[in-house]
């Protein structure tokens, strides 16, 4: 019989009001990624553990959404793949043979070009980096073990969870599911700010363990939308049918580039501090285009193409959600091993046959004048088996675009959607 493990990953995301101070995972995870010099908040160049896996985490970003692109059809799509990407690396400290070679592959890691212990240097180094407290922006990244009594997990994952991402366990008992439940909850409301509430509704009677991890970011733009300027308009969802959307309009100058090969806009619009954001709009009829592209050097190539410009800017308000089972997600991938009775996850706890029966990701995004504000999810779960200058151009983001929150001190996506209708409520 295989015991149960659950892994929830959290994210929450840009919140338009509140105090722009650093919330942590808890105050010794406070105390120890604090230690890391002040003289190393930037990025400290391409040979840096988190630059080295970061081409590796944009690869990963952009399958996963041309995965859920599939299951979900013409709907609106919003993750964090930071928060899924960090939550199965951790995992894979106690992942053994060809299931660690198959989620290394998942999780888009070469071993030819990395070892795995730089990987594991390079999200500790994204830790200390998005927990920064004296980052102009709100964002905090932790992890929690919720660990069963029964289990006796193994001193060296115990320590790598640790000191890596620096993630206590905590003794809880399965044996009573409805606390169990209970306390897991709460630690996700109070770390996602209240955002996300009542997350995990049942346990697995084999249940042995929880992984959590959230990512929390509250960020304001650098150039505020004047609320004046506010007013209802049609956002169009296809060539004959439109919703009414709260539409915020500008005119100033932003960082833009018109791809004239994928035949769409791209505008960033950045955050206080060191956040931004990058809305890309599609020429009608070309959504279908620009996702096929999605790759880390089309946005690199964005990126490096941007011209600070003079533009008039409509964007509408919206606030939207998305769930979704990053264990089909994963397993439509090519990552199934870790959910099977091969599993072999010998270097989590001692005599134990785990393997990972659930994982589910959620995310919400709330954009508005002032700023974005964002959450997210993830939970897996173990089981016992059973140019030239012309007048300002007019972008008008009144159909249906893309959205990336970008941290520009790791390169990592924080989080990444389509927007099709920014009415929709979640389902």
């Amino acid at each position: 019989m295989k015991s149960a493990l659950y892994l929830c990953l959290l994210l929450l995301g840009l919140q338009v009001q509140g105090q722009l101070k650093s919330n942590l995972n808890d105050e010794q995870q406070e105390q120890e990624i604090a230690h890391f010099s002040e003289d190393h908040s930037q990025a400290e160049g391409e040979n840096s553990p988190h630059a080295k896996i970061a081409p590796s985490n944009a690869d990963f970003a952009f399958r996963v959404y041309k995965q859920i692109r599939e299951e979900t059809g013409n709907k609106n799509i919003f993750f964090s793949p930071l928060s899924i990407s960090t939550a199965f690396t951790m995992l894979s400290l106690g992942v053994r043979s060809n299931t660690l070679s198959q989620l290394h592959k998942g999780l888009a890691f070469n071993l030819t070009d990395m070892e795995e212990q730089e990987i594991h240097a390079g999200f500790q180094r994204i830790l200390q980096l998005l927990n920064d407290p004296h980052r102009e922006d709100q964002l905090s990244m932790g992890n929690a073990l919720f660990v069963d009594d029964r289990l006796k997990l193994l001193k060296k994952f115990l320590d790598d969870v640790r000191n890596l991402y620096y993630s206590e366990a905590t003794s809880t008992s399965f044996q009573n599911p409805p606390e169990a439940i209970k306390e897991i909850n709460e630690y996700i409301e109070t770390k996602t700010h209240g955002k996300i509430v009542d997350f995990l509704q049942d346990l697995d009677p084999q249940t042995v363990m929880v992984l959590v991890n959230y990512v929390f970011f509250k960020g304001y733009w650098e150039k505020p939308f004047s609320p004046l300027s506010t007013r209802d308009a049609d956002f169009m969802l296809d060539a004959k049918n439109s919703v009414k959307v709260k539409m915020m309009h500008e005119k100033k100058h932003f960082n833009i580039h018109r791809d004239e090969k994928l035949s769409c806009w791209v505008v960033e619009i950045p955050y206080k501090g060191n956040a931004t954001s990058l809305f890309i709009l599609p020429d009608e009829g070309t959504m279908k285009q620009v996702e096929d592209a999605l790759l880390k050097e089309t946005v690199s190539s964005w990126l490096k193409s941007l011209e600070y410009r003079e533009i008039y800017l409509d964007l509408p308000k919206f606030s939207i959600s998305g769930y979704y089972d990053v264990k089909s997600l994963f397993e439509k991938m090519g990552v199934t091993e870790v959910f099977s009775d091969q599993a072999d996850l010998s270097g989590v706890a001692e005599n134990s046959n785990l393997k990972v029966s659930k994982a589910i990701h959620k995310a919400m995004v709330d954009v508005s004048e002032n700023g974005t504000e964002a959450a997210a999810v993830t939970l897996i779960e173990i089981i016992a088996e059973s140019a030239e200058f012309p007048p300002p151009p007019h972008i008008k983001f009144n159909r249906p675009f893309l959205m990336m929150i970008i941290d520009k001190s790791t390169d990592g996506v924080l989080f990444m959607g389509r927007i099709v209708n920014p009415t929709a409520k979640e389902e």
